[in-house]
């Protein structure tokens, strides 16, 4: 078979490496000359662990090629995957589907004998009615069906998931098209993994229902981290203790900074936007927002209390500005918020990330860019630790106790053991952890710092 991926981001880039895994003859399309350019010649302009390798031996196995020319790919394929972006639109927060309506005409006009259009950007519900409906308008003579067909990649492991999924969501009514799609995803038949066929507008809810609720997750156990905090109890156990009841599970039940990333942010936004449009408004979704939003600030605050209330004048090492680890994605992450916050109350900043520097430099201006972890530290009067890179849990703390000037650490991630810390003699700040040594009741509380996010 052969399929034409509209869109060589991050979706479409692992899509179609993957789909060329599986032994399908896929061509990636981008409007951006210089980016096809670079693919051609193997730079991959994202990172993602396995990705470089697994584009590189498709290409070489003449399964996946790059190409500007959409009108030649969309010609020549079985099924065109649209794969463009759907950020937040600015003003009111709905996902903007300006690229997924330009990308369904020109695929309209380049049809030629049965295809099918597959959304596979993270859309809105009604998204799929309206792609066929342009390209209805455009090509009225047109063969085709327009499938949803939601992604659930996670960002650093987004290879093994495609190759491994816990469901595959196909929102279909017609049997060819259901045929086609069945071939597609045939290897992952063998393997019995869980096929889901339904109606489009199911399949859309499906995607952003799934995001929405993992982002109500790690809201709910960061809220209940603060309140650990205050009673004295340890949120890992709580996290443990709940999450062994199989209703429950244990993923995404781990305390930080809150959520960021590519998805959950814009799709938590949109589908509120959506349900509020509807008339049937979530009310649970909207309260998650509202704290994520606020909740990086109090990370900032947290920072500043462990510096005894003020870090004007002082220096902070920051390890990690992505979202997460083992990606170089800068996208809503906590960093974006914490690290101004941090500089408008007067601190130096220090920082470092393995993979993040070249996009957080276009992001964050005013900060002493460093050449690795142990160099991050060097003079600075606190540590605090942004993201859970492996590399930053086993820390040399008699060499990190050395290069502070005062032994503080603030850990957003609780990566390591507080009763470890405080044999190595540090001043030990985590998330619904006790702190060691525990804050004065004055230095709890540091003055609110004013939220900069939408």
């Amino acid at each position: 078979m052969r399929i034409a991926m509209i869109g060589t981001g991050y979706v479409g880039l692992v899509s179609g490496a993957c789909f060329s895994e599986f032994g399908v003859n896929v061509i990636c399309v981008d409007k951006d000359e210089g980016k096809i350019a670079r693919l051609q010649q193997g730079q991959i302009p994202i990172y993602e662990p396995g990705l470089e390798d697994l584009v590189a031996g498709n290409v070489k196995g003449e399964r996946l090629s790059f190409t500007t020319d959409l009108a030649d790919a969309v010609a020549r394929a079985d099924a065109v995957f649209i794969a463009v972006g759907t950020p937040s639109r600015r003003g009111d927060g709905h996902a903007d589907l300006t690229y997924v309506y330009a990308a369904a005409r020109e695929i309209a006009a380049a049809l030629d004998g049965y295809t099918v259009v597959v959304t596979k950007s993270t859309v809105p519900v009604g998204t799929g009615a309206e792609v066929e409906r342009i390209i209805r308008e455009v090509r009225p003579d047109a063969d085709f069906d327009v499938v949803s067909n939601p992604e659930f990649l996670r960002e650093g492991s987004a290879i093994n998931d495609f190759m491994r999924p816990d469901r595959v969501v196909i929102g279909t009514g017609s049997e060819r098209a259901k045929e086609v799609m069945r071939q597609l995803y045939r290897v992952l038949y063998l393997i019995e993994t869980p096929i889901v066929f339904t109606d489009r507008a199911t399949a859309e809810l499906i995607k952003y229902a799934a995001n929405t609720f993992l982002a109500t997750k790690i809201t709910f156990i960061n809220e209940i981290a603060d309140l650990c905090e205050k009673v004295g109890a340890d949120v890992q156990d709580v996290a443990k203790g709940i999450g062994l009841d199989g209703r429950i599970g244990r993923k995404f039940l781990h305390a930080g900074p809150g959520y960021g990333g590519s998805c959950f942010p814009k799709d938590t936004l949109a589908l509120v936007r959506t349900a509020q449009e509807e008339g049937s408004p979530l009310r649970i979704v909207e309260t998650v927002v509202q704290i994520n939003d606020t909740r990086k600030m109090r990370m900032a605050e947290k920072i500043i209390a462990a510096c005894g209330g003020s870090v004007d004048g002082k220096t902070i090492a920051v390890l990690g500005l992505t979202f997460k680890p083992n990606t170089d994605d800068m996208r809503d992450a906590p960093s974006l918020a914490i690290v101004p916050a941090l500089r408008g109350a007067g601190a130096r900043l220090r920082v470092f990330d393995p993979e993040g520097m070249e996009e957080a430099r276009a992001l964050l201006d005013g900060v002493e860019w460093c050449e690795g972890a142990y160099d991050a530290m060097d003079g600075a009067d606190a540590l605090a630790i942004l993201t859970e890179w492996n590399e930053f849990r086993a820390l040399d703390l008699k060499r990190v106790k050395g290069l502070l000037r005062r032994p503080v650490m603030v850990d957003l991630r609780n990566i390591y053991n507080p009763d470890e810390m405080a044999a190595a003699g540090f001043e030990y700040a985590c998330v619904g952890r006790p702190a060691y040594p525990p804050m004065a009741a004055e230095e709890e509380e540091s003055p609110p710092l004013r939220s900069h996010a939408s």
